[in-house]
């Protein structure tokens, strides 16, 4: 390669300084990966208005208890969802504030 010529190497210094290491956008890209599925979106944005149930979700979406159970297993799997269980039935929620935050900031994006 060769030689290069900074033009703000102030800036460039600057930015690698703050760059998170490589474990932390491989995790990061991981994560964005799980919204590339319409079916987990789809199921996040149920939850976004209520705890619910996996024979609910499976209803309502027109899939299978397996699909939404697989599905949920994903989004668990990446700390997008939390669950409870209540006699035989497993209820599922947001797992905090920041996922509805990244819901939300995505919708009003694509809305705009």
């Amino acid at each position: 390669m060769g030689e290069y010529i900074w033009v703000n190497k102030d800036i460039a210094d600057r930015v690698m300084e703050n760059m998170p290491s490589e474990d932390i956008l491989y995790d990061l890209a991981e994560l964005y990966k799980v919204f590339g599925d319409s079916t987990r979106v789809r199921i996040l944005c149920a939850l976004l208005e209520a705890e619910m149930c996996v024979n609910d979700m499976a209803q309502m979406l027109g899939l299978s208890q397996t699909a939404v159970s697989h599905q949920l297993r994903v989004l668990k799997n990446n700390k997008l969802v939390r669950f409870r269980k209540e006699g035989k039935n497993v209820y599922y929620a947001l797992s905090d504030d920041h996922v509805r935050s990244i819901i939300e900031i995505g919708m009003e994006h694509v809305t705009e």
